[in-house]
């Protein structure tokens, strides 16, 4: 592959991980399933925390794996055409980041996503699936424990960087360019839940489970 169908390849990853990121599964399930748009109650935030606000599990439920999906399936098609020669390996992370940033700064949305755990979820589970096991239940164990799920996005974001970096070349092997997207991750994770931050210092955030008008 040359330089230039290189870098091609790259920005087409790119591209196509940010459309498949842009999917609004939040909205989208719930206006299939004729309920309230979930930018319209609670935090305003189109992800699945703010949907189980609103009072129905099934659609949560169903927004958490669409969330999660486009962020494994945009991992899984560029390392799919990497495989074949299509697209450079480095393509694969930075699909990855590119579904990522769909979801955070959403084309059909306005550029105004949600906070991307779950996008971020699916992201790890493609590139490195024993990473994503090991991130997915830091955030189990806080949650049942503390009942807060931005506490528990937050330790989970802080936590897979120091995974992938200690688990490297033990229990997987990750390259520079793809731990560098997981530390991008997280930080720009931790940046979405500044106002949660605030709340949680200020004993004023909402518990899973609690309806928030």
């Amino acid at each position: 592959m040359t330089p230039f169908a290189a870098v091609l390849g790259v920005a087409a990853a790119l591209f196509i991980g940010y459309l498949m990121g842009s999917v609004p599964f939040a909205v989208v399930v719930s206006r299939a399933m004729g309920l309230k748009d979930p930018r319209s109650f609670g935090s305003g935030n189109p992800g699945a925390t703010n949907v189980l606000r609103g009072g129905n599990k099934a659609a949560a439920v169903l927004t958490l794996l669409g969330d999660a999906a486009k962020g494994w399936l945009a991992v899984t098609l560029a390392a799919w055409a990497a495989q074949r020669g299509l697209l450079p390996e480095s393509a694969i992370p930075l699909a990855g980041l590119g579904a990522f940033l769909g979801h955070l700064y959403p084309l059909f949305l306005g550029f105004r996503g949600g906070k991307g755990v779950a996008t971020a979820l699916g992201v790890l589970l493609g590139l490195l699936p024993w990473l994503a096991l090991a991130t997915a239940a830091t955030w189990l164990i806080v949650a049942l424990v503390t009942r807060y799920s931005s506490l528990a996005a937050i330790l989970a974001a802080v936590f897979a960087p120091c995974y992938a970096i200690l688990g490297d070349k033990v229990a997987w092997r990750a390259d520079a360019l793809t731990l560098s997207v997981i530390v991008l991750i997280s930080v720009l994770l931790l940046t979405r839940h500044r106002e949660n931050i605030a709340r949680l210092l200020a004993g004023k955030e909402s518990r899973i489970g609690a309806k928030k008008k």
